[in-house]
């Protein structure tokens, strides 16, 4: 540990010489404004093989919160207020008391991007899984799914929600928080992304998106609209986009079995997707101290997607198949409704009162036909509904205080009903004892929390929290109803040292927080392997997991740069109890994954950034932005063997450097980023482990803007289409490798922006 804060400790004194060379080129920087308005209002911030079958080709969460001081002595001592007016996305991120970085419209547009995702993979100390241009999971500190809170507007949004699917179009702005706070959620070991939707803003202009992508020449059209208006005390932004996306998969597969070729699989598909997101707003003010904000959001996506399959069995074993032809259907349905109901008080607090409803739909059948010289005709039917019912209320109490506190408090809670069924037949007969039966789960959730933003001097400022939350599942199966309940006291304490006569400061966090097992991990039904084997096993729930427990510890130092740089270095640390992981095991002649807690694991790493413009340094250099981070992670868990014994999918580090060109003499913006992954290896569990392939990703875009209502944006994404490989390893019952190398891609988008 005292190597690990030594580390933390020069990467701190390098980047304050850095500042002090800084100063030196400078000499003084200017310090941004403030208005000072005497009335107690302030402005709202603005805030291949030769032969190969070919498949055919078918078809309300708050705004940033303000820092301002109130002096309140007497009657006869004016009170002053430091507006926020004409805030940046950097100036809100410095008067946070918590570690936050913002993203706004203006880096949401800046590439050009198709998904949220492809924005959160160039963020500092943010990993997305899976190859370039798919998507994946988003993961915050490297670590797997499920370390990391995902919330839009504030709330976790129900399964079959997928950042994938969400235009950047729908977005206000991106909240990243390294450190998990009281007010929203404790369930964040890795830390916070928070999506606002479109929302407490004044939109002047209907915005038309027109665009269309590209890709191994096959296309993908997106519309996206978004149009203000008023009807007397209502106003309302009715935004929403339609979509289709048209795309082909390639995987190779070579499989070791003792060390000797035992498997060759060739897979292809081809996927079409057709969708529509809709994210109204609608505001109705009753009077200067009453409103109410109801923001529904709907999701609708279908998918069908033809595939093949070719097996060649190089070994003396029998195949389980050799050649199989399949299709896949997905209806993917989302609803939401935010609606939050704000009243002021006399003595100038502020209550909220927090109402959403939901329901998430998902439909598969997948109908796979394979055959074999030993295993003849299979005809493999799989059909799986689910349907989440979700509520949740949730209650809010702030106030400012004279004497440099803000207290806000509240209570909330959330009830989730599940129901799922899934028949799978093979030539007709189950596959598994219990098709067809319906699963039922009921998911309860309830918290209180705390927290106290206290302005202790002119340099001094702590956020102190506590968060209590309760889980309890529920579910009834044919073998009877299980029950598992955890619940979590979370104290937490963030402190910003803001360093007199400089725009510098040290920010250090102290928090506790879990991570709960998911209702799948609980209770999900069989998930059968077509191939079964150690390193593709079958997968069961497990009803008596733990929740992990977390203790952790944050240091990070700011340098700010003028009105838009920082130079930051922040050192994280994590100790998890009850690491929950998935160990394979020989049950009824069939290979099966179930998750189980082992002991303990510890994670920590340092996260560096840049972002500023050249003319900060160089008053004569071109208007040349610049934006850079790195994060270097380390872990390991006490119940398996190193040297690779990881946090399951955490790569050892991760980079990104991008670059921004505005011309002089013409209206056109050029730029370009760099996302690097270097290849590691994770020992998953004492027999079994994984292997992750270098991952890199360059994007390009250019601006040109025509007025200051139309401009037309071209963007390249995975310009260097290199293969991603992936492989797992298994010693259990005999060594066997599998191995797959997955193609990747250049897409070429082409869109026009319009306001009127």
């Amino acid at each position: 540990m005292s190597s690990l804060i030594s580390t933390a400790s020069f990467a701190l004194l390098g980047l304050y010489s850095t500042h002090l060379l800084a100063e030196d080129v400078l000499q003084t920087a200017p310090e941004p404004t403030t208005t000072v308005q005497t009335p107690a209002t302030s402005a709202t911030p603005t805030a291949t093989p030769a032969v190969i079958p070919t498949p055919s080709d078918t078809p309300d969460t708050p705004a940033p919160k303000k820092r301002h001081k109130e002096v309140l002595t007497d009657s006869s001592v004016p009170k002053v207020v430091i507006s926020g007016a004409g805030q940046t996305d950097l100036d809100v991120r410095r008067q946070s008391t918590a570690s936050k970085i913002i993203i706004g419209r203006e880096e949401l547009d800046r590439d050009g991007d198709s998904s949220v995702g492809e924005i959160l993979k160039r963020l500092p100390g943010v990993t997305v899984g899976g190859k370039p241009g798919r998507g994946g999971d988003i993961r915050m500190r490297g670590m797997g799914s499920g370390y990391t809170q995902i919330l839009v507007n504030g709330e976790r949004m129900p399964r079959g929600f997928s950042l994938d699917t969400l235009s950047p179009d729908q977005v206000e702005r991106i909240e990243i928080i390294r450190a998990p706070v009281a007010e929203f959620t404790t369930q964040a070991v890795a830390g916070i992304i928070n999506i606002v939707l479109r929302e407490d803003y004044k939109q002047k202009d209907t915005q038309l998106r027109l665009s269309d992508g590209v890709e191994q020449g096959r296309n993908a059209p997106n519309l996206s609209i978004s149009t203000p208006g008023e009807i007397g005390q209502l106003s309302y932004t009715l935004s929403g986009s339609i979509f289709q996306n048209r795309r082909r998969d390639e995987a190779f597969t070579d499989n070791l079995i003792n060390d000797e070729p035992g498997q060759k699989i060739v897979d292809q598909d081809i996927g079409v997707t057709n969708g529509v997101h809709l994210t109204p707003r609608f505001e109705y003010k009753f009077s200067d101290s009453d409103k109410l904000v109801m923001q529904p959001f709907v999701m609708f996506a279908n998918t069908q997607t033809n595939g093949t399959s070719v097996l060649d069995q190089l070994n003396d074993q029998v195949a389980p198949y050799q050649n199989a032809v399949w299709h896949t259907g997905v209806n993917s349905f989302v609803s939401r409704l935010f609606t939050n109901y704000t009243h002021r008080l006399e003595d100038g607090a502020k209550l909220e009162l927090k109402l959403g409803t939901g329901k998430s739909e998902n439909s598969t059948i997948t109908d796979r036909v394979q055959t074999g010289d030993a295993t003849g005709y299979q005809d493999l039917l799989t059909t799986s509904h689910t349907e989440d019912f979700n509520t949740s209320v949730g209650a809010k109490y702030s106030k400012i205080f004279s004497n440099g506190h803000s207290l806000v408090t509240g209570v909330s809670a959330d009830w989730t009903r599940r129901n799922e069924t899934e028949v799978a037949t093979d030539n007709g007969a189950p596959t598994f004892d219990n098709s067809g039966d319906n699963l039922s789960a009921g998911i309860r959730q309830l918290a209180g929390f705390v927290q106290d933003e206290w302005d202790i001097n002119p340099n001094w400022a702590a956020n102190a929290g506590l968060r209590w939350e309760g889980i309890q599942t529920t579910s009834t199966l044919p073998t009877g109803e299980i029950l598992n309940q955890s619940s979590v006291w979370s104290p937490l304490l963030h402190l910003v040292y803001r360093i007199p006569d400089t725009k510098d400061q040290i920010r250090m966090s102290a928090t506790h927080s879990y991570r709960p097992p998911v209702l799948n991990d609980l209770i999900a039904l069989p998930a059968l392997s077509q191939n079964n084997s150690p390193i593709s096993p079958d997968r069961i729930g497990n009803p008596n997991l733990k929740p992990e427990l977390a203790n952790g510890i944050d240091v990070g130092y700011e340098h700010y740069i003028s009105h838009s740089g920082i130079l930051a270095a922040n050192f994280f640390y994590r100790e998890i109890h009850d690491l929950m992981r998935h160990e394979v095991s020989l049950v009824d002649g069939r290979w099966v994954s179930a998750p189980v807690n082992l002991a303990n694991a510890q994670t920590h790493g340092i996260e560096l950034e840049a972002k500023f413009d050249i003319v900060d340094f160089f008053p004569e250099a071109p208007a040349i932005s610049l934006r850079s981070n790195y994060s270097h992670f380390w872990s390991q868990v006490a119940d398996i063997q190193g040297p690779n014994n990881r946090i399951d999918q955490q790569p050892s580090q991760t980079a990104n450097l991008g670059m921004d060109y505005k011309m002089a003499t013409l209206p056109l913006t050029l730029g370009g980023s760099v996302n690097w992954t270097p290849a590691y290896i994770v020992q998953s569990s004492t027999t079994q482990g994984n292997t992750i392939g270098l991952k890199r990703q360059l994007d390009m875009y250019a601006l040109w803007k025509f007025s200051a209502s139309s401009q037309l944006r071209f963007a390249v994404n995975n310009l260097v289409n290199s293969d991603y490989l992936t492989s797992t390893f298994s010693t259990l019952g005999y060594p066997e490798v599998s191995t797959v190398v997955a193609p990747t891609y250049t897409t070429y988008t082409l869109r026009w922006e319009l306001k009127y």
